[in-house]
């Protein structure tokens, strides 16, 4: 009686913890990506994505680092190669225990460990080498902070996509994959 007490609970909470977590469809120039969003775990990243999502930032960027069995990272960069202005640095939260699993979307950020801004990236394996490990700046790790729900399909064919190098940088998509516009479903 008590397992069922305490599996109805669990289920309940979950069941809270979805109604709550908000949903965004990325449209690309492959299709669209469906995102489940962890407040519940990252409260300070989805709101900061979220205020990026909200103010269409996104809308005509591109994926400019893709590297097939790693990640599919974008939000910085539109199709001539040009950084994007962005809002203020946040706190990292990858402490939360929310793993860099294949189908997650983290923060990216510079070896600084709160900088993070509005670039991230699209886990395509399993990175737990990602994940928290200890608070020192090498430690500490790259927020997960969502997960692809519907059209990791899509994920894999942006990763397969023939890369080189840009005004400098590696790994750019030789042909623009295109972020034409993220909303919010719910």
């Amino acid at each position: 009686m008590r397992a069922l007490v305490l599996a109805a609970l669990l289920t309940f909470s979950t069941s809270i913890v979805a109604q709550d977590s908000p949903v965004v469809v990325m449209e690309t120039s492959k299709g669209a990506i469906k995102i489940e969003l962890r407040t519940d775990l990252t409260p300070i990243t989805v709101e900061n994505f979220l205020r990026y999502v909200d103010n269409g930032y996104y809308d005509g960027l591109i994926f400019h680092r893709v590297i097939n069995s790693f990640m599919i990272q974008g939000g910085g960069f539109d199709s001539g190669i040009v950084q994007k202005s962005t809002y203020d640095p946040i706190k990292n939260e990858a402490d939360t225990g929310l793993s860099n699993a294949r189908g997650t979307i983290a923060m990216a950020r510079t070896g600084v460990v709160d900088s993070a801004t509005s670039q991230f990236f699209i886990n395509l394996v399993d990175n737990a080498r990602l994940d928290f490990q200890d608070s020192s700046p090498s430690g500490y790790g790259y927020t997960a902070f969502g997960t692809v729900i519907e059209g990791m399909e899509i994920v894999d064919e942006i990763a397969r996509v023939a890369t080189g190098s840009q005004r400098g940088y590696q790994d750019v998509p030789l042909e623009p994959v295109m972020i034409n516009a993220v909303r919010r479903e719910n």
